[in-house]
This record gives structure tokens, sequence and C-alpha cells, in this order.
């Protein structure tokens, strides 16, 4: 998948701006607060409909603006030309087009254009809460498995029914009929979620231990699935999750019944990253926090590419700091042929087989100067 051309109307820093990348990668450089990594989200929003870092839609607005408008042009493996239109105003909600036609659900745009992203802001995937985790493993796998997504965002209303009923209920056995309803049809989600992340995770650590391989760092990352419902997940089949689901439920009823919250489930797992046997989160320094999370999305590109056929476009904001030129180098080379790649810097690189693009001479002098 590659990005040929997209305009920016009064995203951001923005008023209006043209940004073409070439095929393979892109350096974007030029002082800090010039409006680089808003290129980055707009591209963003393109790919998966929404901003980086959680960002709401009207925290995009140029200023004062009522509106902003992108336009995006992809074209993928098959030579095949995506457009992909994004509309936000204050008085009416965000909109989505995708070849001229309006998607109902912003979810049909989700896996159409596989995009990747890394950010020192995204340090809390390895560090930071199960929450963060699980958004991480949730995006990739929505890009690239079509009934994970569907299944994802029905399990959430189903989680929503559930947790709903549990709070009318209190602590009686009023209603238990319909609780057991929902119990069941939320297990049934959950098994093929859990089934499906977990051989997620099985595939993306082998890509990771080559990534480290390639990388030169001397250590073995694990990864390992850390589940509400058993400890003994990982050998469970689908049908054998649902049904120790549901014999976890009747188990803690009561438990629900008086926290008035469905306490077990894909959303409240967690993603166990390693090195060399000991948890990342708890053990390891800055500079292996973020090779980790570089690695993990290096092997992420490769599992996409795999499942799709399709090289995610990779956005990655301010790679170079913190990293010496040997790492830097070493993570350039595998990006190269990798598809394309468009890279934040604060100042013009000199590396082999890369564009360098300065965004003053894209955005203009005055609107990069702006506060």
């Amino acid at each position: 998948m590659r990005l040929q051309e997209i305009k920016l109307v009064n995203f951001r820093k923005h008023s209006d701006l043209i940004f073409a990348p070439t095929d393979g990668i892109n350096v974007l450089y030029g002082p800090n607060g010039s409006g680089k990594t808003n290129i980055l989200e707009a591209i963003h929003y393109c790919a998966l409909a929404k901003g980086l870092n959680k960002s709401l839609d009207r925290e995009c607005l140029r200023f004062t603006a009522d509106y902003f408008l992108l336009h995006g042009r992809f074209i993928d493996e098959r030579d095949i030309e995506i457009a992909v239109k994004v509309s936000y105003a204050k008085a009416s909600d965000k909109k989505i087009f995708l070849n001229s036609e309006e998607l109902k659900k912003y979810s049909g745009l989700v896996g159409r254009i596989p995009c990747i992203t890394f950010s020192p802001m995204e340090l809390t995937v390895v560090n930071g809460s199960p929450q963060e985790r699980r958004r991480f493993i949730d995006n990739a796998l929505s890009q690239t498995d079509k009934r994970y997504l569907d299944d994802l965002l029905q399990y959430r209303r189903v989680l929503q029914q559930r947790n709903t009923l549990l709070s009318v209920m209190g602590e009686s056995t009023i209603n238990s009929d319909n609780l057991d309803v929902w119990t069941e049809r939320l297990s049934l989600l959950a098994g093929s979620i859990i089934s499906a992340r977990l051989d997620f995770i099985e595939r993306l650590l082998i890509y990771c231990r080559s990534v480290y391989e390639q990388l030169g760092l001397g250590e073995v990352p694990g990864l390992s699935y850390r589940s509400s419902v058993s400890r003994q997940i990982a050998d469970m089949k689908e049908k054998e999750i649902v049904e120790a689901m549901m014999l976890r439920f009747k188990e803690i009823t009561s438990q629900e019944l008086h926290r008035k919250q469905t306490l077990l489930g894909p959303h409240r797992d967690d993603i166990v990253f390693r090195l060399d046997g000991i948890e990342v989160k708890k053990y390891a320094s800055q500079g292996q926090l973020r090779t980790f999370l570089i690695a993990i999305k290096l092997a992420l590109q490769r599992f996409i590419h795999e499942v799709t056929g399709e090289s995610p476009l990779f956005l990655l904001d301010d790679l170079f700091s913190e990293l010496d030129r040997k790492r830097v180098e070493k993570v350039l080379l595998l990006l190269k042929g990798s598809g394309q790649s468009i890279i934040t810097a604060t100042d013009k690189q000199e590396f082999d087989g890369i564009h360098c693009i300065s965004i003053r001479k894209i955005a203009g002098e005055i609107e990069a100067q702006d506060p």
C-alpha cells in the first residue's frame, strides 16, 4: 500500500497543504512545532478513520476553523487506486467517503489501507496499562481479520448490555434467565476473540524474534497472553475457551452482582512482553522499552504483509531521537523493501536509500512558523 498524495485543509497547523511522498523511505524534517506529525495524523485518519494517540476530531481543527477536510489517494499492490475523503465540521458529524461513496460505518474503512504507527507516546503499549496493549492487539487484528473486527464491535455492545443488566439486578437473582442469555452470547464472542488473539501472538512472536536477531540486540523477546478466564488459556481451543468462560461466570455470579459489572473476558486480559524471560514492563530500561516497541512494530509490519499480501504504510514519528546511528541504520535496513515509510525528524538525515523532504518547502515559511 502506498500513499500517492494527501491534501489537508484546516487540519491542525495546516490551512492548505499537499504532501506527495515517494514509494520508499521518506523523511519529513523540520523544527519542532512545524506540523510534521500533523501530516502523519492526517494519513492515519484516511487509513483508520481516527487521529493519533486518541485525539478527538474537534482537536484537529485548525485554530478558529469550523471544519477540516482530508483527501488521500492511495494505490495497493495490484495497482488499484483507493481514494479517501474525511470531513469534519463543528455543526455535523465526521463523514468518510471511500472512492466517492459515503461509508455508513467508520469500521468500513478499517483494513482497506493497512497502516502502522510508531511514536514515543506509544511507549505506553510496552510499559502502560493493560488497556494500551489490548488497544494495540485490537488495532492490529481489526486491520487483518474482518471477523475479528465484527466480533469485537459486537462483544462491546453485548458487554454493555450485560453490565446494564447487572447494575439493575443488584444482588438479587431476579432476571437471572436474561443474564444467562447475555452471558452465553458474551462467552461465544469472547471465545472467538481470545482464540484470534492467541494465534496472533504466536505468529507475531516469530517475527519479533527475527527482528531482534537482525538488529543484533543479543536478547530474546517473549510474548504471552494473560487471561482473566484461565491460566491454561494458551492450550485451549475456541470451544474450550467458551466452556471455561461459562463455568467461571457461574462461579463468580455473586461477585458480579455485588460489583455490578462483568469481571472476566477479553476486555480484562493483557499481553505480557518479556526479554530473556524477564517482564519488560517491570525491569527494562528506557532504551530497551523504546527498542522493544520498534521491534514489535517491525514485526507487525511483516505479519500484516503475510496475512493480507499488502505492505502496510509505516508512519514513524521522531524515530531518530535517542537511537544511535548504528541502530538507526539497522532499522532503516529492515524498512527498505518493506513498503512505504514516512518518518519525521527535526533535521535532515544523511542515510543511504532515503528521500528527505523539508516541511518548510511543502507548508511554506509563514505557515510553518505559526504558533
